[in-house]
């Protein structure tokens, strides 16, 4: 049961597609004060979990932190982070009662549950337009189902965005690219796709290539998929200001950027210089940029990641003009005072709240200032990608995902989890992150794989594949002046091979149950509590998940270990995809067991009375060969597989599914 209660005068987000009348009254659970912003207060038991939140850190039981929804370039995300890319209002309290919130604000809204008081859930903000929504249900199961079905049907991306793909900030030629693919194909690592960040673009600018050193781009584009592989380009949030570059003539022309409060264009400074920022607020602004994308559609591109959305800011004209006032008082008097407080002002350029709040959208012909709606700012640029992508190639899906995000952007896109660190710690915050991550209804996902800060180890990038095995978007990237750590950057080649042709083994079950969950509103992703809820144990395991609804995954996250202790929560199968190509299968019964894992093998547990699809090992998706699926588990069970041809959106043809049962 949803019940719905409106404060104020709200903005309409469209993250909710349902249509849900208003109550009148209070909420049935906690306290609600209106009279000075928006407080909501509710005493929680002893024992309650709280689950949700997105895309946050910590873990999955968010309980004993505060939060603060408000969508954040945030390079390092440590335990302090309170704010990442995405905004996601969403939780759930577990326990003495058991129901879900939604708070549909679209500016900064704080959490904090049990931090300030352990027993005490205080959800606040400074203003008060905004829809409150509270879901009742039988489980946290149920409420997030209820929640799925509020929210719409999730994106699917093309069959084979569910290969591996390699990705580096610093790829800046034909020839590192080219690099790339003959690694893989000579030493017949799996490979679908490469990811081109900014160097790719002239001068950073938005729709454009580097003409130098991609001449004749398309039948670059073309060359790549004869040999099997996707380009996957970035798209940036900021258009660079100069003349000549028709993106930026054509928004200034037709007042398609957002403004300053006298109603000229908003300046900010990111990759290419001085940058103005489309106002995705505006549907015909909308409209006009993702027709943009057009021009790469048409070259051959078929996938597309959108990054600095959120947006990220490195500095204005006005910000450093304050920076320069304060240096000319300290070179004028020597004060040293002005030490600090340049170095305060130095560390806040960067996406500073005043520059948020200095700029300002066209909402149905009302200037509205950003701060107010900063969380619906890469949403919508990605919503406009997708509503283009309707317009431009209907039938047909296209690869999108984004780092920004609120929630109604999962309808549109996936997200990865943005700029992690090449730290153990960001391995297992992976793990943790994918149920939030479910829970409101962002499926598409994966982090980048041996971390994009610092410099991996050999052994961290190979426990973190075995995990990418499992995700939907399984990528490795790293950012420019770290340490390199494409496979062949590393000694025993064939360990990789090994760990990364799992996933093409498991892709039939990856992509089936992936796709059954986006169809029935569920999760792919499940902490253990919500399948084994009469079990205690289970329910506070954190670092295990069910993927799908026959396999539960205990991946290895621990320098140097060779193994772990698993809590299974019913016998099981387990099962080790050993570096040879075999698979070794063995019954191990409930309780805690220590299993040993190598670092080129991969491992996981099926369901009791379940089974499972395994094919056979291949190079890139559209090479695999469903005829040679074989069925491991447990004897007479059934499953049901889906397939459909990865391209188009015949999503609900009954044909998709063929049920198999295990001999």
């Amino acid at each position: 049961m949803i019940s719905k209660y409106v404060f104020g005068d709200p903005i309409d987000t469209e993250a909710v597609v349902a249509d849900i009348e208003p109550e009148a009254g209070r909420p049935k659970f906690g306290s609600i004060d209106s009279t000075d912003g928006f407080r909501f207060t509710y005493t929680m038991g002893e024992d309650d979990i709280v689950y949700g939140l997105g895309e946050n850190v910590r873990g999955i039981n968010k309980r004993g932190y505060e939060y603060v929804s408000y969508c954040s370039d945030e390079p390092h995300q440590y335990e302090d982070v309170k704010s990442l890319y995405g905004a996601h209002n969403f939780i759930i309290v577990e326990g003495r009662d058991n129901f879900g919130l939604f708070i549909d604000y679209p500016s900064r809204l704080t959490f904090d549950i049990g931090f300030t008081d352990k027993d005490i859930l205080n959800i606040h903000t400074d203003g008060c337009d905004l829809v409150l929504y509270i879901i009742c249900g039988e489980s946290s199961y149920d409420i997030v189902k209820q929640f799925r079905r509020m929210i719409g049907r999730s994106y699917i991306a093309p069959k084979f965005a569910f290969g591996f793909g390699q990705s580096r900030w610093g790829y800046k030629t034909k020839e590192d690219f080219l690099e790339v693919v003959n690694h893989h194909r000579s030493a017949h690592v799996p490979l679908d796709m490469i990811y081109m960040d900014i160097d790719y673009m002239d001068n950073f600018k938005d729709f454009t290539v580097n003409g130098k050193e991609f001449e004749d781009f398309p039948s670059f584009v073309k060359d790549m998929k004869e040999n099997h592989i996707h380009l996957v380009p970035i798209i940036d949030a900021g258009v660079k200001v100069e003349k000549g570059y028709e993106v930026y003539e054509e928004g200034v022309e037709n007042g398609y950027f957002c403004k300053r409060e006298d109603g000229s264009d908003f300046v900010g400074t990111v990759w290419p210089g001085e940058t103005h920022f489309p106002d995705f607020l505006n549907p015909k602004a909308r409209e006009w940029f993702g027709d943009k994308y057009k021009v790469l559609i048409d070259a051959g591109i078929d996938g597309f990641w959108n990054d600095m959305n959120e947006p990220a800011i490195f500095h204005t004209p006005e910000g450093l003009d304050e920076i320069c006032d304060v240096m000319q008082e300290f070179i004028d008097d020597r004060n040293s005072h002005h030490v600090f407080e340049m170095t305060r002002m130095v560390t806040e350029l960067a996406n500073n709240p005043k520059d948020y709040r200095s700029m300002y959208h066209n909402i149905n012909g009302k200037m509205v200032c950003h701060d107010l709606v900063h969380n619906l700012y890469g949403y919508n640029m990605t919503r406009a990608a997708g509503e283009a992508f309707e317009r431009i190639c209907p039938g047909e899906r296209i690869l999108m995902f984004s780092r920004s995000s609120y929630v109604g952007m999962h309808r549109y896109a996936g997200i990865w989890t943005g700029d992690n660190l090449s730290f153990w710690s960001h391995l297992l915050m992976n793990l943790k992150m994918l149920p939030s991550l479910n829970m409101v209804g962002l499926m598409y996902t994966g982090a980048d794989i041996g971390g994009f800060g610092s410099n991996a180890s050999r052994d961290l990038v190979l426990r973190w594949l075995a995990l990418g095995v499992f995700t939907p978007l399984m990528r490795n990237h790293s950012a420019d002046g770290t340490r390199k750590q494409e496979f062949f950057r590393f000694e025993n080649e064939e360990d990789f091979r090994a760990v990364i042709n799992v996933r093409y083994r498991l892709l039939p079950y990856i992509y089936s149950e992936y796709m059954k969950a986006v169809l029935n509103d569920d999760m792919m992703f499940k902490p253990l509590g919500f399948v084994y809820g009469g079990d205690e144990i289970a329910k506070r395991i954190e670092d295990q998940l069910m993927v799908g609804d026959d396999i539960m995954i205990a991946p290895v996250y621990e320098q140097n270990a060779v193994g772990r202790v698993v809590y299974i929560p019913e016998n099981m199968k387990k099962v080790v995809f050993k570096a040879d190509g075999t698979v070794e299968i063995k019954d191990i019964t409930q309780g805690f067991n220590y299993v040993k894992l190598a670092l080129n093998e991969v491992m996981l547990f099926i369901r009791e009375g379940h089974c499972i699809p395994v094919g056979d090992a291949v190079e890139w998706v559209d090479d695999l060969d469903y005829s040679s699926i074989r069925m491991i588990g447990y004897p007479n069970a059934r499953y049901d597989l889906y397939n459909d041809d990865g391209i188009h959106k015949d999503y609900d043809n009954p044909n998709n599914i063929e049920t198999l049962v295990m001999e």
